[in-house]
This record gives C-alpha cells, sequence and structure tokens, in this order.
C-alpha cells in the first residue's frame, strides 16, 4: 500500500509521454494516463422501443474484439464542442441512428486508479435509422439493436464467444448480477 499519496500542493504533474489522444503523467509516487489537450469522451445510451443500441469493434489494446455501448471523443477536432453534439455525431456515425433528444446523465469514471479519464454519459432518445452506421473507414463497427428483456443473455453469449465485455455495460445489468 503506498503511504505517500500525491500532494497537489508538493508533487507537481509530470508529463512523460504525449501523443496526438493520450498522455502518460506522474504526479509524485502515481503514473497515470489521460487525454491529451482537453479531448473529453461521450458514452451513449441508445435506447429504441424496449431495445439497446450496442457496438462491437475490433479494439488493439484489447487484441480482441469488444462489445460497448456507441461513444466517441469530444473536442478532438472542434474546441468547445457541446457534449450533446458530440454525442449525437458519434451515435449516428457508428450506430447509423439519429437521436431526436440527448440529454446528459453524469460524469462518471471507468478505471480511476490507473486512467483521468472521465466520460459524459448521455441517454440518446427518439432514435430514427438514417443510414448502416458502422463508423469511419477502418473501424469496422458491427452494430447490435438489442432489447432490453434479452440484454444478460445476448452480453453472455458475446462473452462465452471471446468478445471483450466493456465494464460500462454492467449499467445494462445491473440487479441482475446480484442474484445468484
Amino acid at each position: 500500500m503506498n503511504d505517500h499519496p500525491a500532494d497537489p500542493a508538493v508533487d507537481p504533474v509530470e508529463t512523460m509521454w504525449e501523443g496526438r489522444y493520450i498522455t502518460v503523467r506522474r504526479r509524485g509516487p502515481w503514473e497515470y494516463v489521460g487525454r491529451a489537450r482537453g479531448i473529453g469522451a461521450a458514452v451513449i445510451l441508445a435506447i429504441d422501443d424496449g431495445h439497446v443500441l450496442l457496438v462491437e469493434q475490433y479494439r488493439v489494446p484489447m487484441q480482441a474484439r469488444c462489445l460497448e455501448l456507441p461513444a466517441g471523443l469530444v473536442g478532438d477536432e472542434t474546441d468547445d464542442e457541446p457534449v450533446e453534439v458530440a454525442a449525437a455525431r458519434e451515435l449516428e456515425e457508428e450506430t447509423g441512428y439519429r437521436a431526436d433528444h440527448v440529454a446528459s446523465l453524469g460524469r462518471f469514471a471507468s478505471s480511476p486508479g490507473m486512467v483521468s479519464e472521465t466520460f459524459m454519459l448521455v441517454r440518446a432518445t427518439g432514435l430514427v435509422r438514417v443510414s448502416d452506421g458502422g463508423g469511419v473507414a477502418g473501424e469496422d463497427i458491427v452494430v447490435h439493436r438489442v432489447p432490453l428483456t434479452q440484454i444478460a443473455q445476448f452480453v453472455d453469449a458475446a462473452r462465452v464467444a471471446g468478445t471483450v465485455i466493456d465494464v460500462k455495460l454492467l449499467l445494462l445489468l445491473g440487479a441482475g448480477l446480484l442474484v445468484d
């Protein structure tokens, strides 16, 4: 156990490496990764007529396909971009669905002991399919429209097939994980 937590008054942040999208930093004894240039992230809970939209794509760090909620970067190409605007754009790009309404549900962290990145969770409603989705060139995103009543079985089948499951899908599994 570390007896010396980082003290902002004593331990300045040191950037050890910086790329286009991420930085590796150290403050005191803590090393962590964060987004570069003030870039943020939006994760989209898109609900359509009792179904949720999920995306599946290959993720290089995991060396596997991953099942996730649609998501994207905020402010990577446009400064001061509102989260709701970025989320709507990413939802359409990845899934082919356009949202009539996007509302923020709050800021969350998925691995706060190692990564300083947080994400804004948004709910997208009033969905209309306008294209096939699939992301931009090279993303090879597969879109899944899953009945909420079958989400646990769908996620379990994906896991058994070797797909890595993003921790944010726990939102959809919720209380089902608490019972034996």
